[in-house]
């Protein structure tokens, strides 16, 4: 415990209190450093939050996404929020670009060239948008002739998403798998 304290409804506000002041979601090994707690009783306090958050009419939920935790307001409420409260990042993404960015999902890694083929048209603009958002990002290179940037998802990818891991997407079924392929 901090500072010796015993009572457990106080690691419990500490928590909460760390959660609250991150700008962003946090790992729970950042909590666990910031709080001077063990893993286990931090990811037992996430458990109890997420309860009562989940069993009450309160604002918030406790949102665990790629291995992050963060405080969010509750879906219910984004529409009533986001004039005020909404960040450019949440502007609308096109149909090019969710096409784009589901190819990459569920091809990656996956370079421009692979990505135009399987879309039929040019990715540049597309691909630009999506790494402006954060959503891909450059995660190496082919090795092939030119050795070209290959792409991938990201954690905000993950998050804007609602998911731990991309293993989370989806499953496509047959013809969807043969399209999404860039290796033939």
């Amino acid at each position: 415990m901090l500072n010796g304290n015993d009572d457990p409804g106080q690691d419990k506000a500490l928590v909460e209190a760390i959660l609250f002041l991150e700008n962003d979601a946090v790992e729970i090994r950042e909590i666990v450093k910031a709080s001077g707690l063990t893993r286990e009783r931090v990811e037992g306090i996430l458990s109890e939050l997420r309860g009562d958050l989940a069993d009450s009419v309160r604002g918030l939920d406790l949102v665990a996404a790629a291995g992050t935790v963060q405080l969010l307001p509750k879906r219910s409420l984004w529409p009533r929020l986001r004039a005020r409260y909404g960040r450019r990042r949440d502007a609308r993404l096109s149909r090019a670009a969710l096409e784009t960015l589901s190819i990459i999902a569920y091809s990656q890694p996956i370079t421009r060239g692979e990505i135009e083929s399987l879309r039929g048209v040019s990715a540049d603009a597309m691909i630009a948008r999506l790494v402006e958002l954060g959503y891909i990002r450059e995660i190496g290179r082919k090795d092939a002739p030119g050795r070209p940037v290959q792409y991938g998802t990201t954690r905000d990818f993950l998050r804007h998403f609602g998911m731990e891991s991309i293993a989370d997407l989806p499953k496509l079924d047959e013809m969807e798998e043969e399209r999404f392929r860039s290796d033939g």
